[in-house]
């Protein structure tokens, strides 16, 4: 499969990718730019997990004031070195991250963190929902887990869409991935908290 220069250019533009990077991806894609969207990401995501047992305790506290001083948010991201700690791509996506929590109010950092009585409770009132509709029993744990994932869409800061993608197809944890995947180190949000004017 040959893959031409404008492909490549296109690819990098879209992902932030190195050109070799991008050249592999489309010829293990055919040519497909959306899927070798996804193996690039996959890719992103394989490098992060090799480098998440590595101490991240370098970073940066960021906040975020919109709306004249409705909504604020704050927000802790670590990698590994004060380097890169330091450089406008990181500094960057830490400020978007700080936006996302203004803007979408997430509980929770990661699904991991969901408290299991929280989730038993979820189940229930989505099981009884699905039953209320008269569901059949065989399709009533697939409804379940659909709308759990749409809970941790809605909740969980990593799952949420990531605002600035319009297409809805990047999610804040693809960003965290590709910013790991782009600067060689381990990056974790650590935490965060949103304020919102009169929200006690």
């Amino acid at each position: 499969m040959t893959v031409t220069a404008d492909q490549v250019k296109r690819l990098r533009e879209l992902t932030g990718a190195g050109m070799m990077d991008c050249k592999r991806a489309l010829q293990d894609a055919g040519g497909d730019m959306d899927r070798a969207v996804e193996l690039l990401r996959e890719r992103g995501l394989a490098a992060a997990a090799k480098r998440a047992g590595r101490e991240a305790s370098e970073g940066v506290v960021d906040a975020y004031i919109h709306g004249e001083g409705r909504i604020g948010a704050m927000i802790e991201v670590n990698c590994e070195s004060d380097f890169v700690a330091n450089t406008t791509e990181f500094r960057a996506v830490v400020r978007d991250l700080a936006m996302q929590v203004a803007a979408h109010d997430p509980e929770w950092i990661s699904r991991d963190e969901v408290p299991e009585e929280v989730l038993a409770q979820e189940r229930k009132i989505y099981e009884a929902q699905a039953r209320e509709e008269g569901k059949p029993d065989n399709v009533v744990p697939r409804i379940v887990e659909g709308k759990l994932e749409a809970f941790f869409k809605q909740r969980c800061l990593l799952d949420q869409p990531y605002f600035r993608d319009m297409a809805g197809k990047t999610s804040v944890g693809d960003v965290v991935a590709k910013l790991a995947a782009s600067v060689g180190e381990n990056v974790q949000v650590r935490r965060f908290v949103r304020y919102a004017r009169g929200g006690g």
